[in-house]
């Protein structure tokens, strides 16, 4: 059975940093993409960020590029989400995802394992 654990979100002033981290288990991790995603109050969940099994090929939706950095740690299992200079416009639950397959992709059809979420709050 796989898991995702997320783990780092908190309250932050509008130009400070976060670290998200997301724990999985249950298959082999290298295997297969991951990502993040957000959702915020009264709107859908939008992708964030993804990263291929090897940690070689990542994309961002267009509002984060420059910002936030995604990674992982194969040997650890891990893959985190370092979010830089943040705004109030980036509050929302963010979600770690687990691909499908090997390869990045923006879209949620291509995610069949989701965590819990951790709430992002940036005060303006």
């Amino acid at each position: 059975q796989v898991q995702l654990v997320e783990s780092g979100g908190g309250l932050v002033q509008a130009g400070g940093s976060l670290r998200l981290s997301c724990a999985a288990s249950g298959r082999t991790f290298s295997r297969y993409a991951m990502g993040w995603f957000r959702q915020a109050p009264g709107k859908e969940r939008e992708f964030v960020a993804t990263i291929d099994g090897s940690g070689g090929s990542t994309y961002y939706v267009n509002s984060v590029k420059g910002r936030f950095t995604i990674s992982r740690d194969n040997a650890k299992n891990t893959v985190y989400l370092r979010m830089n200079n943040l705004k109030p416009e980036d509050t929302a639950v963010y979600y770690c995802a687990g691909g499908r397959g090997y390869s990045t992709s923006s879209l949620t059809y291509d995610y069949d394992y989701w965590g819990q979420g951790t709430q992002v709050t940036v005060s303006s």
